[in-house]
């Protein structure tokens, strides 16, 4: 029956051109999941919150979803402070920008 639910969702997906997400829990606790391939279940989350006004994650979800989003961003800033420590992209920085780095380079040699 899992299967055939899948199957539909797969169908309603193609000839409806819709995105589709269905998730299933069997009574033993497994776990079945479709999504239309142009979909995300977390995008699908959010479209339906969106639609309904219904709160699907409360504050301190949010609060996490945020702090999460906030440490990628510091991650991407290191990852490229790193390559210009490797001299890697040095070539988009500005020479105030290239100070920094060469202070920084300077004490590292002494």
């Amino acid at each position: 029956r899992r299967n055939g639910i899948i199957k539909k969702a797969r169908e309603i997906s193609i000839l409806c051109e819709a995105q589709v997400s269905v998730v299933i829990f069997s009574s033993s606790g497994k776990m079945s999941e479709y999504c239309s391939p142009a979909a995300t279940l977390p995008k699908i989350l959010e479209r339906y919150q969106q639609n309904s006004g219904r709160k699907l994650w409360d504050a301190k979800h949010e609060s996490l979803s945020a702090e999460i989003d906030r440490i990628k961003k510091e991650n991407d800033n290191m990852q490229i402070e790193l390559r210009h420590l490797k001299g890697e992209d040095l070539n988009s920085l500005y020479p105030k920008e290239l100070i920094p780095i060469e202070e920084g380079l300077q004490i590292g040699l002494a």
